[in-house]
Parts: C-alpha cells; sequence; structure tokens
C-alpha cells in the first residue's frame, strides 16, 4: 500500500467491522473472546452504576431545590404582612398618643387625626395601596366602581356624579370598589 493510501480513511474500519472482528476472533479462540467479553460487562457495569449514582444525586438536588422553594413560599405566605404592619405601626403609635391627652381642645383632636389619617395614607401608599376616587364627569367603570344609584345630572350619560366611598386596590386588584353615583341618561 503507498504512503498516499495509508492517510485515506479506510471505509472498513467501523464499530461493524469492529464487531465483525471482534466475532471472528471468537471464533477462533473463545477463551480470549470469553475474557473480552467479561471485560466489556465489567465496564457496561460500571458505566451503569456511575449513571445510577448521577441518577440518584440529581434526584435529590431536585429533591432539595423542591423543599427549600416550598419552604420560601411557606415563609413568603407566613410573613407577607410583615412589612405592611411594621409601616401601621407609626399610625398606632400616633392614635395611643392622641389618647392619652385628657384635656385636648377639638382643634387638637381635628389636627391629630389629619396627621394621623396622612401617616395612614402614606403606609397604604409605600405598601401599594391606591385609592380609588375618581372625579365627577369621568367616564364609569364597572371594575373599579360601583354604582349606588343613577341620577338626573347635567353631566354626561353614565359618568360619575359623586363618590359616596372611595375604593382601593392593590396591584391592579380591586379590593374595594368606590361607590359612585351615575348619571342618568337624558
Amino acid at each position: 500500500m503507498s504512503e498516499k493510501d495509508s492517510t485515506q480513511p479506510n471505509p472498513n474500519s467501523g464499530p461493524e467491522v469492529n464487531a465483525a472482528a471482534a466475532s471472528a476472533s471468537q471464533v477462533s479462540d473463545p477463551v480470549e473472546a470469553l475474557a473480552q467479553a467479561q471485560a466489556d460487562l465489567a465496564l457496561l457495569q460500571a458505566k451503569s452504576a456511575d449513571l445510577a449514582d448521577q441518577f440518584l444525586r440529581a434526584k435529590a438536588e431536585a429533591d432539595n431545590a423542591r423543599r427549600r422553594a416550598e419552604d420560601e413560599i411557606s415563609k413568603a405566605r407566613k410573613f407577607a404582612v410583615e412589612a405592611f404592619a411594621e409601616s401601621l405601626l407609626p399610625v398606632v403609635d400616633s392614635l395611643e398618643a392622641g389618647l392619652l391627652i385628657k384635656e385636648a381642645t377639638a382643634d387638637q383632636i381635628r389636627e391629630g387625626a389629619q396627621a394621623t389619617l396622612r401617616q395612614l395614607i402614606a403606609a397604604l401608599e409605600r405598601n401599594k395601596v391606591l385609592v380609588v376616587n375618581p372625579p365627577a364627569g369621568t367616564k364609569f367603570d364597572p371594575h373599579q366602581q360601583q354604582a349606588i344609584s343613577v341620577v338626573p345630572s347635567e353631566l354626561e350619560a353614565n359618568s360619575v356624579v359623586t363618590v359616596l366611598q372611595k375604593g382601593y386596590m392593590i396591584a391592579e386588584r380591586v379590593l374595594r370598589p368606590a361607590l359612585v353615583t351615575v348619571a342618568a341618561p337624558k
């Protein structure tokens, strides 16, 4: 064979040819073939054991990750209102301080109530609780408002005339719809 021929890939040397050569060698030397088969079996058993070990480790890791996620969800549910409660504590402190004043005048009580209300509104806003208070004349939105009555008005039909009670939303979800009166059709 020339030097050029030796560098060319041999189309007769692949897994099938090697298997055929191995079976041919089995016929010529059964003891050697048995030893080769036992070596192959031991190698495959080792690979199988390694894959089984990898599978068990991956399964254990997935179970641990699932368990950690469940614990985090449980803690999140348990302590979800913690930040909200912390933001309300100054409001409680203000109310208690106001109640300790025995000889307060009506103006002092009103001023204290207004300051406490400002604290409460700020705490709600920090926790993404938004007020739904549509101005008069805006179109009625049944997703955020509840019509209590329809009243004759100079405003366009199906628009808000008055707000009887403010509504509140959190994260674009209505906690309580605003109670409104709506303009009647003309």
